[in-house]
């Protein structure tokens, strides 16, 4: 019933993704009374309409794929394999349901109170929460935490509908899969979705303003990944520019700039996935006093997650770059270790990164042209997938493994892969980087076979000049 109504709370948490929900499990954990307030579905964008239901369209369209394409050769077959979106997405949604009740039942066990409703700032020390009925209610609050995570960056003239032009919410609840499909941005979303798209028989055209796809990641990993979408029968245009959208009845049409030379692609419909930013917009921070950068709206904070005003924190997307569900993870339980009074902070030496796609993208760490740039003398070893056992046993054996290692000490500096599940072990390279390991005592490691995971000792041992399954070459006798 709507109204107005008040309560008070030790720890109050607005938003419940990746950063909120954990923050509240383990504020819960630490005896604190928490209320966490949620206008949405709990889990955030990655649960709900990001990381896990793309990962599970992404896993329908590459079992259908693969036995129309790779059984054949390996002694599977089917007849007339066919990929039913409709199937698939009910299949997904099964998935985020059962996700999101288990994120209810830890809230629960940790004796978390969830709240729906959007909150707002009122004040230091409280909030105003509009309940979905109309209602009001105020909280009090000693300490509180900001999740509020990142909304899709929207371009003007490029406005998403959801029928013709789509954002990655928007494409991930598609109902029906059209013939032809433009993407507007070549980051994450737009190789992945790209991809899941192309493989299940819809003319994929990607268009990236910036020289490569994928910006800021490892060169020769979106070389990689580049090359692996062409041979898919991906269009892909870096270094352009899209200047205009005209939408009819039958498509859109996007005029792109690439070097002074100007085109029109036509599509059925058009994804747009230029980036997202902090949802840090209309929270009331300014009430709270709590300083927000003017130009990317993200909440500073220190190593506690702790902003400006000492009893308010803030964790995840809204409050620093990468937008990353796992940091936000580890923000979320650093912001409420040290909202309870706990001596925490968010320290690291590198935070892993993985595009799921074929082949699989993982890197960990400093890339050769960082260390160089940073004047650091480094050395690079590569191990092919071809030479691994599992690789060939599993019919994946295209991709690499390439290690970073400091020329002077021997330190490994960072893990660049792509390949068939590097995404599954490129946490053993962020543990040894952060643990200050040589790149001997990672080869001293012995690690299972046959696993993917073996490339890293692989490279490791080519790193040293000890290669043990491919050939040693005279320029890579390191002798650490």
């Amino acid at each position: 019933m709507a109204g107005t109504y008040a309560r008070a709370t030790e720890v109050a948490i607005v938003g419940g993704g990746p950063a909120g929900y954990v923050a509240a499990i383990r504020a819960g954990q630490l005896g604190k009374k928490v209320l966490l307030v949620e206008k949405s579905e709990l889990g955030g964008e990655c649960l709900n309409r990001g990381c896990i239901p793309s990962k599970a369209l992404i896993h329908a369209s590459l079992l259908y794929h693969a036995l129309r394409t790779e059984g054949p050769g390996i002694g599977v077959t089917a007849t007339d394999p066919r990929f039913d979106l409709g199937a698939a997405q009910k299949w997904k949604e099964e998935v985020v349901a059962k996700e999101r009740k288990g994120v209810e039942t830890l809230l629960k066990a940790a004796g978390a109170t969830v709240l729906r409703g959007e909150a707002k700032f009122t004040g230091p020390r409280t909030l105003d929460v509009a309940a979905p009925d109309g209602g009001h209610e105020r909280v009090d609050f000693a300490t509180a935490i900001v999740a509020t995570g990142a909304t899709h960056t929207v371009l003007r003239g490029f406005e998403t509908d959801g029928r013709q032009v789509f954002n990655a919410a928007e494409i991930l609840a598609m109902a029906d899969l059209p013939k032809s499909m433009l993407i507007l941005g070549g980051g994450v979303s737009g190789v992945e979705l790209g991809e899941f798209l192309a493989r299940v028989g819809v003319l994929v055209t990607i268009v990236e303003m910036m020289p490569q796809l994928l910006p800021g990641l490892e060169a020769d990993l979106a070389r990689e990944l580049t090359g692996a979408l062409e041979r898919l029968g991906v269009r892909i245009l870096v270094g352009t520019r899209a200047t205009a959208l005209a939408r009819a009845a039958n498509g859109v049409t996007l005029t792109v700039d690439h070097g002074g030379t100007v085109e029109s692609l036509s599509a059925e419909r058009l994804f747009v996935t230029i980036g997202k930013r902090p949802a840090s917009r209309d929270l009331g921070l300014d009430e709270a006093g709590v300083t927000v950068d003017p130009k990317t709206g993200f909440v500073g904070v220190d190593a506690q997650m702790r902003t400006n005003v000492p009893h308010i924190f803030a964790a995840g997307d809204v409050a620093r770059p990468p937008m990353l569900a796992h940091k936000s993870y580890r923000e979320g339980i650093v912001a409420a270790e040290a909202a309870a009074g706990r001596t925490t902070r968010f320290d690291f030496r590198a935070i892993p990164s993985v595009v799921f796609t074929t082949p699989e993208l993982a890197s960990v760490g400093t890339t050769r042209a960082e260390a160089e740039a940073a004047g650091t003398p480094v050395r690079e070893a590569r191990f092919p997938y071809a030479a691994l056992g599992r690789a060939h046993a599993s019919h994946a054996t295209e991709g690499w493994l390439k290690i970073v290692g400091d020329e002077a000490t021997g330190r490994l500096l960072g893990v660049h892969a792509a390949g068939e599940r590097s995404g599954e072990f490129i946490a053993e390279a962020a543990h040894a980087i952060e643990m200050g390991s040589t790149i001997r005592d990672l080869a001293l490691t012995i690690h299972p076979h046959p696993t993917f995971s073996e490339a890293l000792q692989e490279a490791a041992l080519l790193w040293l000049g000890e290669p043990m399954h491919v050939a040693r070459r005279r320029a890579d006798a390191g002798g650490r």
